[in-house]
């Protein structure tokens, strides 16, 4: 099962498969697909931050959610597709669903002239997260990748359950910047 962690590469394979194996020559296996539903959240714009994503494969579902004490909603939209990809143990057919448009033509329009241009945009500034974009564009490196864009807040329950695990992280965030600081959530 694809489910678990591990690390992962993204390649772009269209191609040949043994029909003994159903696996494409990447090692990518063809015959079935992970659904991944992505979404990142943050209270503050930085400030506290979470991520959340559901997987889907054969009818079984897998969350996961994680956490930062001070971000940007662009960060945890990367991490979201980051953990989701990287949980995979081998190469798989995937579809993965975000409502970041951010994060959708970073990784299909824009990162290819970044590559070329040195990792700095059309105006030569310095990509913003670069380390978050080589670290997806490595995760993907095993994978064939389809990416769907969702409108966000518009029920589509995968995503609006990505998003509650997503608010999960930014209260986790919260707490752990609350114990930190040596507060409770009575101000104390």
């Amino acid at each position: 099962a694809p489910l678990s962690p591990g690390r992962e590469k993204r390649g772009r394979v269209r191609a040949h498969m043994s029909a003994k194996s159903g696996v494409t020559p990447s090692g990518v296996h063809s015959h079935d697909a992970v659904d991944i539903f992505t979404d990142g959240a943050c209270s503050g714009n930085p400030g506290p931050g979470g991520w959340g994503a559901v997987l889907r494969w054969r009818g079984r579902d897998k969350e996961l959610f994680g956490a930062e004490a001070a971000t940007t909603n662009n960060r945890m939209e990367l991490m979201a597709a980051i953990a989701a990809i990287e949980s995979l143990k081998r190469g798989a057919r995937v579809r993965l669903h975000t409502d970041s448009l951010y994060l959708k033509d970073g990784i299909t329009r824009w990162i290819h002239r970044w590559r070329a241009n040195g990792w700095r945009t059309a105006n030569r500034k310095p990509v913003k997260n670069e380390d978050l974009w080589r670290r997806l564009a490595a995760a993907l490196e095993r994978h064939e990748v389809a990416w769907h864009w969702v409108r966000g807040h518009a029920g589509h329950p995968e995503n609006e359950r990505a998003d509650a695990l997503a608010r999960q992280g930014v209260a986790s965030a919260r707490a752990e910047s609350d114990g930190a600081n040596g507060t409770d959530a009575n101000g104390g």
